[in-house]
């Protein structure tokens, strides 16, 4: 039940209601065309676009190109979030994993969540041990959000679903990167054995500067664990510049050091004001897009038995083959390329298709490029054409990465 309280309201020639006291509303509102002196509400979207909301990309973790499962530091499971770890005695897994109508966030529309597995830490907490999770910000993206991150009167408020075996308190840091002094403002995370959904408000601050061009702006980091040599005497909840010997307060260790301790993450949401808002679901193939500005992998789909996936044709040049390939959508910036298992045809003489090597050198722009590849004997000035094999590890991939 809403509530309504006006001091004027005008004849129906003039349909405008005078708001002098307030508006309280309570629940999910759809709101269109109020002047208000006081709009207040647990749960609207007020002066703000109800679509292209959340800063974050692929934050109900559903896009993986490049596999499920990893204990590689760096970007190798779900798109946009890099699980970087160093030290570790035993390195932790990262994995995309589904969630079931058992889980919280199902009931709220998500189907699947970034999980972190703790290896053996025989040696217990070492000073330089991490395992953290980020995502990063193209600079521009920030500047346009709507967010006016020098004053403290405007905010950002970051959401999201976390679960962790081990009750305890992790960090959340916002980074914005400045040319002259990175600033960072970290918070508590209280994660408990059951999903809980983390809300935190952060205001603005004079001296925030970031880029206005598609390079870094910032990024948001969860902390599963920073050792003894980057944690210290630092203040949270406000601004600070960066103090890479005291990142962080120092933080407990009993996550770290059980022994196949998990960490579950879904939900991600960064949005302009002051309010958490429901999440801004996406489709599977909006995210996918998204995704691929930075990254993109074109893989044999199992779709023919006779062959794999063309990808372009160009020219052969001796040993190398020179191929014009369109990337699915344009990238951040000029990518770097790589290959496994494609295959290419000479198209003039009919030979047998080439295993291509490798990828040699690129002359690209962040939609197409003209790929030079090795591998195989061509005959220089015939047309050739590029595919994927039939191989599970057949791919074309490029990476513009932040």
């Amino acid at each position: 039940m809403s509530t309504l309280k006006v001091t004027t309201v005008l004849s129906a020639d003039t349909p405008t209601v005078n708001i002098t006291d307030g508006l309280n509303v309570t629940g999910v509102s759809t709101v269109a065309n109020i002047t208000a002196t006081t709009l207040t509400s647990t749960n609207i979207v007020n002066s703000t676009q109800l679509s292209h909301r959340n800063l974050i990309i692929n934050g109900a973790m559903k896009v993986a190109q490049r596999g499920t499962s990893s204990t590689s530091s760096g970007y190798h499971t779900i798109d946009r979030f890099a699980v970087l770890h160093a030290n570790t005695d035993e390195a932790p897994t990262q994995a995309q994993v589904d969630l079931t109508s058992s889980d919280t966030p199902y009931s709220y529309g998500f189907r699947k969540a970034l999980k972190i597995t703790n290896g053996y830490q025989t040696g217990g907490a070492g000073t330089g041990d991490y395992i953290e999770v980020l995502q990063k910000f193209e600079g521009q993206d920030i500047n346009t959000s709507g967010w006016d991150f020098t004053s403290a009167s405007s905010f950002i408020t970051i959401s999201f679903w976390i679960k962790s075996s081990v009750a305890q308190t992790f960090y959340g840091s916002m980074r914005i990167t400045e040319a002259s002094a990175n600033k960072q403002y970290v918070f508590a995370v209280n994660a408990t054995t059951s999903w809980q959904k983390i809300t935190k408000t952060i205001p603005g601050a004079s001296g925030l500067n970031p880029v206005n061009t598609n390079a870094l702006g910032g990024w948001f980091d969860l902390i599963a664990f920073y050792g003894t040599g980057y944690t210290g005497s630092m203040t949270p909840d406000q601004w600070n510049t960066v103090d890479t010997s005291a990142y962080i307060p120092d933080m407990t260790s009993t996550w770290y050091t059980t022994n196949n301790a998990t960490l579950e993450y879904t939900g991600l949401q960064i949005e302009v004001g002051s309010v958490a808002t429901p999440f801004e679901h996406r489709s599977f193939a909006d995210e996918l897009r998204r995704c691929q500005r930075y990254y993109f992998r074109i893989p044999y789909q199992g779709v023919s038995s006779s062959g794999g996936v063309y990808l372009g044709s160009g020219k052969e040049t001796g040993s190398n083959a020179r191929i014009a390939v369109d990337f699915p959508v344009p990238m951040r910036a000029v990518p770097s390329c790589a290959a496994s298992n494609l295959l290419s045809d000479d198209e003039t003489s009919a030979t047998s298709a080439n295993t291509v090597a490798s990828v040699l050198a690129s002359t690209v722009e962040p939609d197409r490029g003209r790929v030079a590849f090795s591998g195989g004997s061509y005959s220089s000035g015939n047309s050739v054409s590029l595919a994927t094999g039939q191989a599970t590890d057949s791919y074309l991939e490029g990476s513009a990465e932040l």
